[in-house]
């Protein structure tokens, strides 16, 4: 009998060829923040999965912390990503977008007029190469650099984020995607609010923690309202400490207060990311358990999955869907291979950021 990781799966009212997702991955391929004709072929040889899940796609200018990403608030870009979805949907896969604000971590040489990263609070991101911006050095080179400080964005600015986000959704369905993934885990805008650490706010988006979540909430409905609730899915990180986000007490509490949340609004999913921080799971079972039964739709997980571990894991009830990143860069059949639990290809790290085809559509399916 066939596991149940390769069998089809309803996602709120589309039907997916089986429960494997393709993580989101920044792969900066795209000068100009316009997706291209190389991007439409890496996306369809990945195609197999269930669902592919988007590159971070920033929605404004403000949102964008890495070059050559593609965006999704201008026509041009939208014109862009057209042919990225036909290319899936070719080979009858399933395709959202994964809509970004990364905050305050981005650097003043990417932002508007060169100005700061805005964020929940003023905090600074600490000086570390794993948490830093990837952006053009004054010489022209690609390079890191620390996020430049922040500042904290007015009350009366956070209807324009919200926007932002509803602007980004139409557009995305405009350009053929299924539906739309707001990314609010890593570290960046939405979790920078989340974290009471990160946020010192005094207005009616800061101190409580139904305060702090508002910002997700509001835009969750923003989106659900334009192109409907079964099309938005939500990605989430409990206890995350990636890109110097500071641990605070009751941070599952936190999840949990969103997962009920969540689960009144009839969306396609919630993905929650386990990061592995300090190279160990943060993400019990027991706590999965918990957040599905608090949230009751589609929970995706991703974060360092083994074949053994995501057939288990679906096995059992304690997930949906599982979703594979780094194993998608170097084995764009990873579905087949998984299915006959074929050894898998090991990704050049070097070939990650930038470049062109090298690292990115050549690799070869398993013989």
């Amino acid at each position: 009998m066939t596991a149940l990781l390769f069998q089809p799966y309803d996602l709120a009212g589309t039907p997916l060829r089986n429960r494997i997702a393709m993580a989101p991955m920044t792969r900066a391929r795209n000068p100009g923040t316009v997706a291209n004709a190389l991007t439409a072929q890496y996306y369809r040889q990945r195609a197999s999965a269930g669902l592919i899940i988007s590159e971070g796609t920033p929605v404004s200018a403000q949102g964008q912390g890495y070059i050559d990403v593609p965006g999704m608030w201008s026509a041009e870009q939208v014109d862009g990503w057209k042919p990225v979805t036909a290319a899936v949907h070719a080979e009858r896969g399933v395709i959202f977008a994964q809509l970004w604000h990364v905050g305050r971590m981005s650097h003043a040489s990417l932002q508007p007029d060169g100005g700061q990263p805005v964020s929940a609070g003023t905090r600074p991101v600490a000086s570390d190469p794993k948490s830093s911006a990837f952006v053009y050095r004054e010489d022209g080179s690609r390079g890191q650099a620390d996020p430049t400080p922040p500042r904290a964005l007015r009350t009366d600015e956070l209807p324009g984020i919200v926007d932002d986000f509803a602007r980004a959704a139409d557009n995305a369905i405009a350009a053929g995607f299924d539906g739309i993934e707001l990314h609010a885990a890593n570290g960046y805008l939405f979790e920078q609010f989340l974290n009471p650490v990160t946020n010192d706010r005094t207005d009616g988006y800061g101190g409580t923690l139904q305060n702090r979540a508002r910002l997700i909430l509001e835009t969750v409905d923003a989106m659900a309202a334009r192109i409907g609730a079964h099309r938005v899915g939500v990605r989430l990180a409990p206890n995350n400490l990636q890109f110097d986000m500071p641990e605070y007490v009751g941070n599952e509490a936190a999840y949990l207060y969103l997962a009920q949340e969540l689960g009144k609004r009839g969306l396609a999913y919630v993905h929650l990311n386990d990061n592995h921080a300090r190279g160990v799971s943060v993400l019990s079972e027991a706590f999965l358990r918990t957040f599905k039964q608090s949230y009751g739709g589609t929970l995706i997980l991703a974060g360092s999955l083994t074949r053994a571990r995501a057939l288990q894991l679906v096995d059992d009830g304690i997930i949906d869907l599982a979703a594979f990143g780094q194993p998608f860069i170097a084995n764009p059949d990873l579905v087949a291979r998984l299915e006959r639990d074929v050894a898998l290809a090991v990704p050049d790290r070097a070939t990650y950021y930038g470049g062109g085809a090298e690292g990115y559509t050549d690799y070869p399916v398993a013989g």
